[in-house]
């Protein structure tokens, strides 16, 4: 079968490589979509990050480089282990892509995102979405109904960020959020919010994005730093209080600073972004204003709920997908893409088959 392979920074190859055999306790699965994720540029350009370097195997998966790549995707059951009795052929599915130790237990209450040596499947290692087929534990795949179209499906793992991000804000219906960046996350974090009954500002500089965020009503506003004071125009908007809940999805330092003026009192500011420095964080402000500054990383019991929300209709994922490639364009079409042209998309979805 053909998988996309990374060896090391500015070295992904599409290669012919073994299927992988079916295990005790695991499922078989056609890959259908694969979606690029920013985790991926990073590895591209910066890496090896999450992917073990070479002749350095991970302490789970026993891997390094090269690996398979690609952690956002759906596909169809085709063959399960003797011991899977609750999936079958045919059924579609989506993974959470987690590498965990056999030992961490995976239920409500359990921060198992958190666990020692948590790494991702299609970074450092047990396959990857960016190939033709895959073989995962049973406790990672996720049914979807047959009516979500296997395209879609495929950004229900950014989904769930976004999910885990509001879950971690403690935010409710008729809550005021600011997010901070319409990128992937940011936009995908906003539906997550919508779906749940708050208003949504969002602080965007690219008009494409602008653009996205409006097209697909996931904000109620959007809001041009260039233009307005975004902290002034959400208090503005809030009887002068300012916002409940503010979520950073740049990592850039004035955005977070933006989010510190714009969140009342007493409110909260998720940062959902990956930094790649320290940012100068307003400590005076934050304390005198008692706001709590919290991290989320990933998720964990937020597959089945965010499933739930597509399945309902309450979040339209189509509109997210501006890009469909086949394997061989990965680098061309792909990341390139979103490298040099990253305003004008949001998530490219990649056809292991094509």
């Amino acid at each position: 079968m053909r998988a996309a392979r990374f060896y090391d920074r500015k070295d992904i190859r599409i290669e012919d490589i073994d299927e992988p055999p079916l295990k005790p306790g695991h499922v078989a699965i056609d890959v259908a979509w694969c979606g690029i994720c920013g985790t991926d540029l990073h590895e591209y350009l910066e890496g090896p990050i999450f992917v073990p370097a070479h002749g350095h195997p991970h302490p789970l998966s026993g891997e390094s480089a090269p690996v398979t790549m690609g952690h956002e995707f759906s596909g169809t059951v085709t063959e399960v282990a003797a011991d899977v009795d609750d999936l079958g052929p045919g059924q579609k599915v989506v993974v959470e892509p987690y590498i965990l130790g056999d030992d961490v237990e995976v239920k409500p209450g359990v921060d198992y995102q958190l666990s020692p040596n948590m790494n991702f499947i299609g970074l450092g290692g047990r396959g990857g979405g960016l190939s033709e087929k895959i073989v995962v534990e049973r406790r990672w795949v996720h049914p979807i109904a047959d009516h979500v179209a296997l395209d879609h499906a495929a950004l229900i793992e950014p989904l769930a960020v976004g999910h885990h991000a509001f879950i971690r804000s403690g935010a409710k219906a008729g809550d005021v959020a600011i997010v901070g960046g319409a990128g992937p996350i940011g936009l995908l974090t906003s539906a997550v919010l919508k779906a749940q009954g708050l208003t949504v500002f969002v602080s965007e500089l690219s008009e494409a994005r602008k653009a996205k965020a409006r097209e697909t009503g996931v904000a109620d506003e959007v809001f041009d730093p260039r233009e307005v004071d975004v902290a002034a125009e959400v208090r503005s908007r809030t009887g002068g209080r300012g916002a409940d809940v503010g979520f950073e999805c740049s990592s850039v330092p004035v955005v977070l600073d933006m989010l510190l003026d714009a969140v009342r009192p007493a409110g909260t500011i998720v940062n959902v972004s990956i930094w790649g420095h320290k940012p100068e964080v307003d400590m005076p402000k934050l304390v005198l204003k008692e706001i709590a500054l919290l991290g989320t990383i990933g998720y964990a019991n937020d597959h089945r709920r965010v499933i739930e929300l597509v399945e309902q209709g309450k979040i339209d994922l189509g509109p997210f997908i501006t890009g469909r490639i086949g394997l061989d364009g990965l680098v061309s079409e792909g990341f390139d893409q979103l490298i040099n042209n990253n305003e004008q998309h949001v998530k490219i979805l990649v056809n292991p088959r094509a």
